[in-house]
């Protein structure tokens, strides 16, 4: 298009300076549809897109007093953006694609570890649908404000989806927004013992920066696509009705990439109702577990009609950590049930008799401490809210039945490093921790010491010698705790002494192996007691063994049973008399046939079984 003459006045020739505030305007051709065209200011010699007020960066040209244009072609300038202007675009948009990915992904990323995969992430969340939906009817402030509370309260679900997705991994659970922050300093403990206070010191700062950014990011995020939104909403209205039109035809045939999870997703709402209620559930548990605690057909039982089935015997239970069913039933795990049948055969030669069966671990993965209380105290105890509760009680637990019917208690707990209170509300007359059991060898990952020398401290200190009284005692057993990078090995029990001896034998494992480290570890454990039993065993032993829960997800994959193997070793036939209506199996590799119980009622079954009536006494409430 010719650009119109420019108006030579004399005032301009005069004055040089009115020269700024000149104004040549030109119609510059614009997209390729018919009819259309852009108006151009040129202002000081760059042009300016009247219809967004943006500068294209177009160097314009000027018509000299003959009529002739010099300078850039109008036409190829019109056409090239500026770079800088190019890049501001750029940038622009790539921010945009990432804000609405992290949102996207903050969406639909599943909360189980086994979900994480691509296909899951390839989903329509309908909460995203009506978010948008919503911004696009608020004019401009309110917009903004609603969509930074959307975007950050979402960040809160994301958090949580991680804090998820961390617990599934070790616990086989979700996050518990109630009772699971306190396990926080447990986890750290944990990473400190294994690789070093200061690298656990870095990964909870990172962990933390991370968890705070994200509200923060997606936010931000947001309210940026809040904007874009508005600033295309005709293309954005027709989009968001398209993708719920989607939406509802996926929901109706049920379209899925992964299974379990419907491509018509409505994740985060579930994500929030069920954390929800577990939240309302904890409020209400209190009084119920009261309610619980209150009731005890044993708790007022006299000592002379408490365990007169086992008088004289020393009685040693011990909980084997991370012990689980798959153990003894996964098809990797074979060398086990092999070794515990070899075991059992010998223990068989020797004059021993063994049954086994399962109990219902109430955790998986960690938290020990509630399988023992649930087994001692004869409650469910599955979070850290009815444990707290339980030690605030007088319960009585089986320590207190063996106490009062005239045992000497002990408790034996290598991983223990300080002071522990708890020691007298299970009964313990005598509490051995990791530093009252003298260890001068090497440590193995979290076990400050092998299980074998935890065994042979309690046999030296508690059974070598004249007893006054039999001995009843709990073992806490830590070498097949994970991580499971380096197992000890078996000794001859002579030569223990302070525990160097431990630094000649240690089986490492690659981090990345851990159901191969798992299997050494239990079979090694297994074997220390089995060998205990082999040397140090008489009439008068009884040893009951039992998992406190299963391994981490890594090892037994996804949704793993809860239940945990218990096996009974004695010499004393009389004592497997007691339990033969228990129904538990022959030999030390119970089938998938073993009966299975709650492990809170082994303490009531117990008790029962070896008193002199051999029924359960009446429960009266408190």
């Amino acid at each position: 298009m010719p650009i119109a003459d420019r108006a030579s006045t004399p005032d301009a020739e005069q004055n040089p300076s009115a020269t700024t505030e000149r104004r040549t305007h030109t119609v510059v051709a614009g997209p390729p549809e018919a009819g259309s065209a852009r108006e151009t200011a040129l202002i000081d010699g760059h042009s300016t897109d009247v219809a967004d007020g943006h500068p294209t960066g177009t160097v314009g040209a000027r018509r000299t007093g003959t009529g002739e244009t010099h300078g850039t072609d109008l036409d190829d300038a019109a056409s090239r953006p500026a770079p800088v202007t190019l890049r501001r675009r750029i940038v622009t948009r790539v921010v945009t694609a990432l804000a609405a990915l992290l949102v996207l992904v903050t969406f639909t990323l599943p909360n189980r570890p086994w979900q994480l995969e691509p296909g899951a992430f390839l989903r329509i969340p309908l909460e995203g649908l009506l978010l948008a939906a919503l911004l696009l009817a608020l004019p401009g402030r309110p917009r903004r404000v609603v969509a930074a509370l959307a975007g950050g309260l979402l960040g809160l679900v994301a958090v949580v989806k991680v804090g998820d997705l961390g617990f599934y991994s070790s616990l086989g659970r979700p996050f518990d927004l109630v009772l699971d922050w306190s396990l926080l300093d447990e986890a750290f403990t944990f990473v400190a013992e294994s690789i070093g206070r200061p690298g656990a010191i870095a990964i909870a700062l990172g962990v933390g920066l991370v968890l705070l950014a994200v509200p923060v990011l997606t936010a931000l995020s947001a309210v940026r696509l809040s904007g874009s939104l508005a600033r295309h909403r005709t293309g954005s209205t027709r989009a968001i009705a398209t993708l719920v039109l989607v939406w509802a035809v996926l929901a109706a045939f049920g379209a899925r990439i992964v299974p379990a999870m419907p491509m018509a997703d409505t994740n985060a709402t579930i994500l929030v109702q069920e954390h929800a209620a577990e939240v309302r559930d904890r409020l209400y548990d209190r009084q119920a577990f009261a309610n619980e605690v209150g009731v005890d057909p044993f708790r007022d039982v006299p000592g002379d009609q408490l365990l007169t089935g086992l008088r004289g015997k020393n009685v040693v239970i011990a909980f084997v950590e991370s012990y689980g069913r798959d153990a003894v039933t996964d098809a990797e795990f074979a060398s086990i049930p092999r070794m515990l049948d070899e075991s059992a055969d010998r223990l068989a030669t020797a004059g021993f008799a063994t049954r086994s069966g399962f109990l219902t671990s109430p955790t998986i993965g960690g938290a020990s401490w509630l399988a023992h209380a649930t087994l001692l105290s004869g409650l469910w105890v599955d979070n850290n809210q009815r444990y707290r509760n339980l030690l605030a009680t007088d319960r009585f637990t089986l320590g207190d039945a063996f106490r009062r019917a005239s045992w000497r208690t002990v408790g034996v707990m290598p991983a223990v490093n300080q002071a522990w209170p708890e020691g007298a509300f299970y009964g313990y007359e005598q509490f051995y921790s990791g530093p009252d059991l003298g260890y001068q060898g090497p440590k193995f990952a979290f076990a400050p010491m092998p299980d074998q020398f935890a065994i042979h401290q309690f046999h030296e200190r508690e059974l070598t010698g004249q007893q006054d009284r039999p001995v009843m005692a709990e073992l806490a057993l830590v070498s097949s705790h994970s991580p499971w990078t380096k197992v000890p090995s078996l000794v001859d029990w002579d030569t223990i002494d302070d525990g160097e001896v431990f630094r000649r034998g240690i089986i490492g494992t690659p981090t990345a192996q851990a159901r191969t480290g798992y299997r050494h570890s239990i079979s090694y454990t297994l074997r220390t007691l089995i060998s205990y039993v082999e040397r140090y065993g008489d009439d008068d032993t009884v040893l009951v063994f039992v998992g406190d829960h299963q391994p981490a997800p890594v090892v037994t994959g996804e949704n793993p049973s809860h239940d945990v193997p218990i096996h009974i070793v004695a010499k004393d036939p009389a004592v497997f008399e007691r339990i033969n209506d228990w129904g538990w199996q022959d030999g030390l590799t119970p089938d998938a046939n073993a009966p299975v119980w709650p492990m809170h009622e082994f303490r009531d079954r117990f008790l029962t079984a070896f008193a002199p009536t051999r029924s359960r006494p009446q429960a009266h409430p408190r």
